[in-house]
């Protein structure tokens, strides 16, 4: 469908987006505003405010390179300030749960496809179609490969399955919008943690305690930050980025022709299911955490008193606004006739994730938080997992980042198991 869009220019765009970023957290600030924010967190609108931008049709999410540079740019340097003053010792305290939660989260996609493809194919046959060309299990292992790993998982699964063009374009409805709709469940979540832990009878004490303890941490070297302070802090930041996409321009290529020849020799080789190793964004997150948590261990670390993780929110609020601008409403209600039936595999796909999620949850007793990060580190990847991590608390965020982190590795491995089992469902 072809659209008519008010602002094209990239410039223009981020003015708004950063005008509506300022706006949100001015008006949260306000008396009269106390009431509502209590109810929608700031960080919701920061996210639905530019998704209603693209809907109506004021700007073009998918023709914007804003989240290109956000996500290249903006994430790295916003890890390496966040992982800046990072405990380690806090969050091997946290336990096995948040392990545990990450591959509950992993189980239920891995299950929930399938489960989708067989309840929708009673009302809907053609969504079968055994060994088609365009049968949708091909498709939809796409879906499992981004939920569960990212974009290299899902390219992978692409080449691994056949899927075709015109089916993987239709496939990124399903993961833009059923994932970005959970989003903001958990951000709300976030917002009522205590309540959700005294439903779940979890115990939330070492996740209160790593939080307080960066807290007072954060107090005791605070400081009026110098014009010296801020100009470090940057060149921390984007020296960081610089290093991280160089050892990225470098690992990637040299994995790929490694990976190459061993498949040319063995077709069969498990290098297949590790394609999120060739993958410059993986290196890229992977380098960025690594620097911060290096950095950290030196006198970088006393950085956070000058501002260094708010300075990393920051850049972090203006990737959530980018990943809200590609949200569409608009194109899927327009196009419902075409996609009812892989928006309502999606949704009962999801539907299982968060079942099982909050099943294990219930069963372990696990606090909300690990419940959001380790879906979000499934789903959303290590750009809206230190994003969910972060509404708990900004001292948090890294637990966010290292999930995800994972989840880049399993996400081929539990796409193709995925893949398999609803191939099984189609014949």
């Amino acid at each position: 469908m072809e659209r008519e869009v008010w602002i094209t220019n990239d410039a223009v765009v981020l003015g708004l987006l950063l005008a509506t970023l300022a706006l949100v957290f001015h008006t949260s600030s306000l008396k009269p505003f106390s009431r509502f924010y209590r109810v929608v967190p700031t960080l919701l609108l920061c996210y639905f405010l530019p998704a209603a931008y693209n809907s109506f049709g004021w700007i073009d999410g998918e023709a914007s390179n804003l989240y290109f540079v956000a996500s290249r740019y903006l994430l790295p340097a916003s890890l390496i300030l966040l992982c800046l003053s990072i405990d380690l010792k806090g969050i091997y305290n946290l336990g096995p749960k948040a392990l545990i939660m990450f591959f509950a989260a992993t189980l239920g996609i891995i299950l929930g496809g399938p489960l989708g493809l067989w309840a929708v194919s009673f009302i809907e046959p053609n969504v079968l179609g055994g060994d088609a060309p365009d049968a949708f299990w091909r498709g939809l292992s796409t879906v499992a490969g981004s939920w569960i790993g990212g974009g290299a998982n899902q390219a992978a699964l692409k080449e691994i399955s056949a899927t075709q063009d015109d089916q993987f374009s239709a496939m990124l409805i399903v993961d833009v919008f059923v994932a970005n709709l959970w989003m903001p469940f958990l951000l709300i979540g976030a917002g009522m943690s205590h309540i959700l832990d005294k439903k779940l009878k979890a115990d939330s004490s070492a996740i209160d305690a790593l939080k307080q303890k960066m807290e007072e941490y954060s107090a005791s070297i605070t400081r009026v930050p110098s014009f010296t302070d801020i100009m470090s802090i940057v060149g921390l930041a984007f020296g960081g980025v610089a290093l991280s996409h160089s050892i990225a321009d470098l690992t990637a290529p040299a994995i790929t022709d490694s990976f190459a020849a061993v498949k040319a020799s063995n077709p069969e080789s498990i290098v297949s299911y590790l394609s999120s190793l060739e993958s410059g964004f993986f290196w890229m997150v992977v380098s960025a955490t690594a620097i911060g948590i290096a950095l950290s261990f030196t006198k970088a670390r006393r950085f956070e008193g000058a501002g260094a993780s708010r300075i990393g929110s920051v850049f972090l609020y203006v990737l959530v606004a980018t990943i809200g601008m590609k949200m569409n409403v608009a194109e899927l209600i327009h196009n419902w006739g075409t996609y009812w039936s892989v928006i309502l595999i999606g949704l009962i796909w999801m539907l299982t994730h968060i079942v099982v999620l909050l099943g294990v949850a219930k069963l372990i007793r696990a606090p909300f938080f690990f419940v959001a990060v380790g879906s979000q580190a499934n789903v959303g990847g290590a750009a809206s997992a230190p994003i969910v991590a972060g509404a708990f608390s900004p001292s948090l965020a890294p637990v966010g980042v290292l999930l995800a982190v994972l989840g880049y590795a399993v996400g081929t491995v539990g796409a193709v198991v995925c893949m398999e089992l609803m191939h099984a469902i189609s014949m």
